[in-house]
């Protein structure tokens, strides 16, 4: 960030950034991505800060999907309650990594179609699918492009705020922000001033969403015998914490060891 912001402001840009939820727009993935603007005419604390609402928190119960990364379980698991986290590029030779879904009622462990990740990120099915008629590409690309990308509502809302921009309140300046030390959620700076921090939390809006259950479309497909097993074994090893209703579920599943071929 240091570097980028000291480039910008060499060229004589204002700058401004702010990490964003795409949960905040009305998907049900948790992804929080850094958005950051520059203009050398205008001022882009009027475009990221002047929208803020309070996050809303989900408390877990049964009755809800959770989503959690399948791949990980020694330092991370990527926990989201009526969600999925991060949806990932997958890997460079193009192997798909999807999080896996969580259901409490029966105990089921799946994952997401690309379908329905390429949904997750506000596109239409199918959106990726153009990318197989290139010659040489893999078909878990597809994982490729829909991790990679931006959520389409967080590039309307920033679009709309381009059109339309408010007007900072400078009340929300919080400190400068001081060298060696993390950079904030949110900052602002120029040419011959410090950088400050600003107090606007990672929901700008609080678009309407639906539970995940609700909002997926497609069979999922049940996660193997043998990569539930492996994740088990590291999240046996790790201090890492989560309802013991997965835990239980979770070994569940894994003594069962054979698992259907898909599910609604």
């Amino acid at each position: 960030m240091r570097f980028l912001v000291d480039e910008l402001e060499t060229r004589g840009f204002a700058w401004a950034y702010r990490v964003v939820d795409t949960l905040a727009f009305g998907l049900p993935q948790r992804r929080q991505r850094v958005i950051l603007l520059a203009s050398r005419t205008e001022d882009p604390r009027d475009v990221l800060f002047v929208d803020d609402v309070e996050p809303v928190r989900v408390e877990f119960n049964k009755s809800l999907l959770c989503g959690f990364y399948w791949t990980e379980g020694l330092r991370g698991l990527g926990w989201a309650i009526d969600a999925v986290p991060t949806l990932k590029g997958g890997s460079t030779i193009g192997i798909p990594s999807p999080p896996a879904i969580w259901r409490p009622k029966d105990g089921s462990i799946t994952t997401p179609e690309i379908r329905d990740a390429e949904r997750l990120q506000g596109f239409e099915p199918d959106w990726t699918l153009p990318a197989l008629e290139v010659e040489g590409v893999r078909r878990g690309h597809r994982w490729k492009l829909v991790g990679n990308a931006v959520s389409v509502p967080v590039a309307q809302w920033v679009g709309g705020r381009l059109a339309a921009p408010g007007t900072f309140d400078e009340a929300r300046i919080v400190e400068r922000v001081r060298p060696g030390v993390a950079w904030p959620k949110a900052a602002f700076g120029r040419k011959g001033d410090d950088p400050y921090s600003v107090a606007v939390s990672l929901w700008p809006v609080s678009w309407p969403k639906k539970h995940l259950a609700d909002f997926l479309h497609y069979p999922r497909i049940p996660l193997s015998a043998r990569a539930a097993s492996g994740f088990k074994s590291r999240l046996d090893l790790s201090p890492l914490k989560y309802p013991p209703e997965f835990g239980e579920a979770l070994a569940r599943y894994v003594e069962r060891g054979t698992h259907p071929s898909s599910v609604s």
